[in-house]
């Protein structure tokens, strides 16, 4: 955004240089030369804000990407965990059932 600053400011520079340049200096195109670099002065700014803003809900929108792939990992720790003790459950009462059986 600060790009567009400067080229807002270059545009006014401009224009109030061509407007000199040609020999009309009459203070009405001096007057709208000035306004039209303040405008896009302040569009510049304005601009900026803007993107000062979306960086800000990016960076917040990071930060709670990263909070639930955290939770994720987490959930999927505790599933692991879980299928093991399911596995190893299992396995015992396979085991029990085949003793049993062979007796």
């Amino acid at each position: 955004m600060r790009t567009t600053f400067q080229t807002a400011l270059k545009v006014g520079a401009l224009t109030v240089a061509g407007v000199l340049a040609a020999g009309c200096a009459n203070m009405e195109a001096i007057e709208a030369a000035q306004a039209t670099a303040e405008r896009a002065a302040r569009d510049a700014a304005a601009a900026q804000t803007t993107a000062a803003e979306a960086q800000r809900t990016a960076n917040e929108a990071r930060q709670l990407a990263s909070g639930a792939q955290s939770t994720a990992n987490q959930a999927l720790s505790a599933a692991n965990a879980a299928q093991a003790c399911c596995d190893a459950t299992n396995e015992k009462v396979d085991r029990m059932f085949r003793d049993r059986m062979s007796k």
